[in-house]
């Protein structure tokens, strides 16, 4: 039997491989929830938790309705439905989950916020052969219930920084800025654009024993060996800029900011650059010209912003076509017109494949392997800003965004939609998914 314990769930060998075997895509995951639904809630939740980790997903959301509950999962970031479930087994749901999450059954009425981990014990004899995933619970007050988002923070999800989707002379910029000794790496995107992700995978690249590195999350999603985590408590008087303070004082070599969102963590982050650290942050802004402007509407000072940040990279993800059923398909002549369109002014030091009239592109089918969709898995699409004298010349004299734009554009720059442009040509995603990331 599984163990119950308040603040884990732990899976034993024969159960994980079983479910492992039985769940390969959406449809196989209904079927396995139906097969429990007369067994115990914990029963239930755990087939529903091992169920979407086994499917790669990064989200449950169960959602409470009139009649019923669904239940959906996310999936290289497009929100799938599993089932529809009865009020009774909803409610009983809501009571395991806040037990193991540690926070307060009787509260309906306001957002509540925990974790908890599922620990899967690989082998029967070896009780040190465990993988551990952990789960970061919200509660939301909804019409019907209480709305509940399941993250999954998987380990798994970690990659190397050479399966980001960086073309190579980005790899190259990249590597060489992570490994400076001071200046500023802001990674830039909308929320759900993978740029906690990045960070993690640039801190894995650079971490070794000679180096401090300290972080400061809201909240700390991944764990990484040799780093020193610590997570923002505003009710307790730490939030970024008093954690920044502190970190400070603990003679770090390399700084990671979860967010840059106020004028004093701002102000911290460039000063720490500024004094012989590497700091790696995000910040929300649409593309990566935009950053400094955003910088200079958070309070900074133009004369500052320039010396302290090394490099600024703006990214989205887009799926790729699954390669069981992706199909090559000769290009129409509007999508050739659009891809030419596209790319037209691009930089000539990058090596852009041969558009002409045979040209092939992937189109997305659909097979048991992708959930019907003709997608699986997620590559990123990238612009890059170099903060060179010369653009840090330029952004003392003008603060526009579009005149910074247009001159890294005129300095060698490839847009996010041009990178995703020339990931349809090496073959990895489809026209239609750039178009939805990036627009017509």
């Amino acid at each position: 039997m599984n163990k119950k314990i308040t603040g884990q769930i732990v899976i034993l060998p024969t159960k994980l491989s079983n479910l492992q075997k039985k769940v390969k895509n959406i449809s196989d995951f209904k079927k396995n929830i139906e097969t429990v639904l007369e067994k115990n809630i914990t029963e239930i939740l755990e087939n529903i938790l091992v169920g979407a980790i086994n499917l790669d997903a990064s989200d449950i959301h169960i959602e409470p309705r009139k009649k019923e509950t669904k239940i959906r999962i996310r999936i290289d970031g497009i929100l799938q439905e599993v089932i529809s479930l009865q009020k009774d087994i909803y409610q009983a749901l809501v009571s395991r989950i806040k037990l193991l999450s540690g926070i307060k059954l009787n509260i309906s009425d306001r957002a509540q916020d925990g974790r908890f981990s599922i620990i899967f014990q690989k082998s029967q004899k070896e009780k040190e052969d465990k993988e551990t995933i952990e789960i970061r619970t919200s509660f939301l007050p909804s019409e019907h219930g209480e709305s509940i988002v399941l993250r999954i923070l998987n380990p798994k999800s970690l990659i190397e920084i050479e399966a980001l989707g960086l073309r190579k002379d980005l790899l190259a910029i990249v590597l060489q800025e992570i490994k400076r000794r001071n200046g500023m790496v802001i990674v830039t995107g909308p929320t759900g654009s993978g740029k906690t992700t990045t960070l993690y995978t640039f801190l894995k690249k650079i971490q070794r024993p000679q180096i401090k590195i300290i972080t400061i999350e809201d909240p700390i999603e991944y764990h990484l060996k040799g780093t020193s985590q610590t997570q923002v408590k505003p009710e307790k008087g730490y939030d970024f800029a008093n954690g920044l303070r502190s970190i400070m004082r603990q003679d770090p070599d390399v700084i990671l900011v979860g967010e840059i969102r106020d004028l004093e963590t701002t102000k911290i982050a460039i000063q720490s650059a500024l004094t012989g650290h590497l700091v790696l942050t995000t910040l929300h802004t649409n593309d990566a010209a935009g950053t400094i402007a955003r910088l200079i509407n958070l309070g900074a000072k133009a004369g500052n912003i320039g010396p302290a940040v090394n490099v600024v990279i703006a990214q989205r993800l887009v799926r790729k076509v699954c390669q069981k059923c992706g199909k090559l398909e000769k290009a129409s002549k509007i999508e050739m017109e659009k891809i030419k369109k596209g790319l037209k002014g691009i930089s000539k030091e990058v090596k852009v494949p041969k558009i002409g009239q045979g040209l092939k592109i992937l189109k997305a089918k659909g097979c048991r392997h992708c959930n019907w969709t003709g997608y699986r898995e997620r590559t990123g699409i990238f612009e890059v800003i170099l903060i060179d004298e010369e653009v840090e010349k330029f952004i003392l004299e003008n603060l526009s965004i579009a005149a910074l734009r247009e001159k890294a554009l005129k300095k060698g720059m490839v847009t996010i939609r041009q990178d995703g442009l020339l990931k349809i040509l090496s073959k990895e995603t489809s026209i239609e998914e750039v178009e939805r990331v990036t627009g017509e």
